[in-house]
């Protein structure tokens, strides 16, 4: 069991709407299964640049009682296996390497069928087991087998696979327009889940219920779906729980001084679907975040104020540094052409980041070679468009995105736009762990967009990330 240690509670955690809140509890009462018995209204945990909470608009959690922690499968799993609160609702490979580490990989975390890079690994020795895992422990990255669409407009081949998956025939594709490919990708926090527009990085599921019952059969390796009841349970807990950064190891208490980060405000927070879509030019407000306005205007030598001044100065250069986006898939309607815009463009939700709308992008993050980026140990695939308006063109990516539930060659590439709160408790980064820190994220847009940031100001968006 985790030492719990004192941590002082944020100015506004007692306003939280419906709920009589303590101090966040930052260690769980944990069973020797290491799931938490309880799961308290609010809770802390610690993450490298701080402490993120979490908040249960429907109160705390007795996890025996509650379908997200128990396993419902075959192979040990539950929805918390892979969605840990210590880790944002995600994975980290701090994490997992941890857990492995614990258990000698006997955690139900490592199970072939996904945690592996292919799921015939051999596991036959403590070599060939951390070879099997090396994905899931480098980047926290998940084997997802997805079928080739009957309706594909592309035929597929495999340019490499160090992991062999792809280009063996009883895992792999069977020809360039049947099998079943496998790419890698990190998992979604459960967290946040109120303000999404799409499920699962390509969008595949139509609904939390669809996901609820599809992660059930296939990462559990349930022999029947969940129940009704067992369905309701595992939504709502996802929906009704929210995670933001609430303190900065540097600048503090992130809702102090007039400004307003941290879970409270976010729970507060009103969505509706295209609440703030950028492709209404009378219905957009490009100041999304409106955090940290309060902190511009501070003024002070010590560390903590130039810290604040540095994540207010982030903030007004997500929202207002205008760039031009070029060829991004999902948000031009055209190969090749470009809009005027800024961060906020296609991070458009207020306070939250994610896209309003459900439309997914390709921003480039799936390129064979993406600049600044980290795509090694992952499969270069080679997608030939034969049919649709592509006809003719080739994409080399290490994932098709939203192509392989479409079947289009115009959404090759093409990723949903992710909830931004949260973001310091869960590296790497993009949908392919392919940015290890935010900093690396930074420098794949200024490469990207060209935005030609001055370091200082790639520090203060940094900065501003992490406050999220």
């Amino acid at each position: 069991m985790r030492k719990a240690r004192s941590l002082r509670l944020p100015t506004t955690a007692t306003a939280l709407v419906g709920a009589a809140i303590l101090a966040p509890t930052l260690a769980f009462a944990q069973t020797a299964t290491g799931v938490p018995s309880l799961l308290e209204a609010l809770t802390a945990a610690a993450d490298p640049t701080g402490v993120a909470d979490s908040f249960q608009a429907n109160g705390a959690t007795v996890t025996a009682n509650n379908a997200f922690f128990q396993s419902l499968g075959t192979n040990g799993r539950s929805c918390v296996t892979c969605h840990d609160p210590q880790a944002g609702w995600s994975v980290t490979p701090r994490g997992v390497n941890a857990r492995f580490q614990a258990t000698q990989g006997a955690d139900p975390l490592f199970r072939l069928i996904d945690g592996a890079t292919c799921s015939t690994a051999s596991t036959a020795t403590a070599a060939t087991q951390l070879r099997a895992y090396s994905l899931l422990l480098g980047k926290g990255l998940f084997r997802i087998a997805l079928p080739v669409p009957a309706n594909a407009q592309f035929t597929i081949s495999v340019a490499s696979d160090p992991n062999d998956c792809n280009t063996n025939a009883s895992t792999g594709l069977t020809s360039p327009t049947s099998g079943t490919l496998s790419v890698y990708r990190r998992p979604l926090p459960s967290t946040n889940q109120r303000f999404q527009t799409s499920v699962m990085w390509d969008g595949r599921e139509a609904s939390l219920t669809t996901q609820a019952v599809s992660a059930t059969l296939g990462h559990a390796q349930a022999t029947g779906a969940p129940t009704l009841a067992q369905q309701a349970q595992m939504v709502a807990f996802e929906s009704g729980l929210y995670t933001a950064q609430a303190t900065d190891a540097t600048a503090g208490a992130l809702d102090a001084l007039g400004a307003t980060g941290g879970v409270t405000t976010l729970a507060q927070q009103p969505f509706t679907v295209g609440v703030n879509d950028s492709a209404n030019p009378n219905g957009f407000d490009r100041v999304v975040f409106k955090l940290y306005t309060a902190w511009q205007s501070l003024t002070g030598a010590d560390a903590a104020t130039q810290a604040r001044r540095s994540i207010a100065r982030g903030e007004q250069i997500f929202n207002t540094r205008a760039f031009t986006i070029n060829n991004v898939p999902g948000l031009t309607t055209a190969a090749n052409t470009s809009v005027s815009g800024s961060c906020s463009t296609c991070h458009d939700t207020p306070n939250v980041g994610n896209h309003s709308v459900n439309a997914l992008m390709n921003i480039g993050v799936s390129a064979a070679v993406p600049p600044a980026l980290d795509v090694s140990a992952l499969p270069v695939l080679t997608l030939t468009c034969t049919a649709g308006p592509l006809s003719g063109r080739t994409f080399t990516v290490t994932d098709p995105g939203q192509a392989m539930v479409t079947g289009r060659c115009s959404d090759i590439g093409r990723m949903k736009v992710p909830v931004l709160r949260g973001l310091a408790a869960r590296a790497p980064y993009f949908h392919n762990g392919s940015a290890a820190t935010l900093g690396a994220v930074v420098g794949f847009y200024n490469g990207r967009f060209n935005l030609r940031l001055s370091a200082q100001e790639r520090a203060d968006l940094v900065n501003f990330l992490q406050a999220l």
